[in-house]
């Protein structure tokens, strides 16, 4: 049983664990917050890291965390550097089983790039539903776990 309700827990019984960073120089963060509170609305575990957070930084705090899923958050425009770096570092350390999700300002060219190499799971343009991220993660996690 994957899903009960709203309780989304991982196959060994503890609730998937999403953490949400906002790396780079971005001061933004309203969008970030509020998919964070509708994640964990809906039966995940959340975990935020603040802004301004180094690659190094959102992929120690998924390491710590023993996350599930990354979702990073990015308007900045440094989305074509600062996503595959992230994902470099997530495979180095052996988390190369994470699902990395993109939102914000991100041209529909770059996340189709993002996504083909390799370096993003799913892109999440301003405007997207919690529900569609929520149904996305069931069903790529799911995947991914059995």
């Amino acid at each position: 049983m994957f899903c009960v309700e709203l309780g989304c827990r991982r196959m060994e019984g503890r609730k998937v664990r999403v953490l949400v960073g906002k790396p780079g120089l971005d001061g933004h963060d309203r969008g970030a917050k509020v998919v964070a509170a509708g994640l964990r609305d809906a039966g995940f575990e959340v975990i935020y890291t603040g802004l301004h957070r180094t690659a190094e930084e959102i992929v120690e705090a998924a390491v710590q965390e023993d996350v599930d899923v990354v979702g990073l958050s990015i308007l900045s425009g440094a989305h074509m550097t600062l996503v595959p770096r992230i994902a470099n570092l997530l495979k180095e350390r052996g988390l190369d089983d994470v699902l990395i999700l993109v939102g914000g300002i991100i041209p529909l060219d770059d996340a189709e790039k993002l996504k083909q190499m390799g370096a993003a799971d799913e892109i999440f343009l301003p405007g997207t539903e919690i529900s569609q991220i929520v149904e996305f993660i069931k069903k790529n996690l799911k995947r991914r776990l059995s």
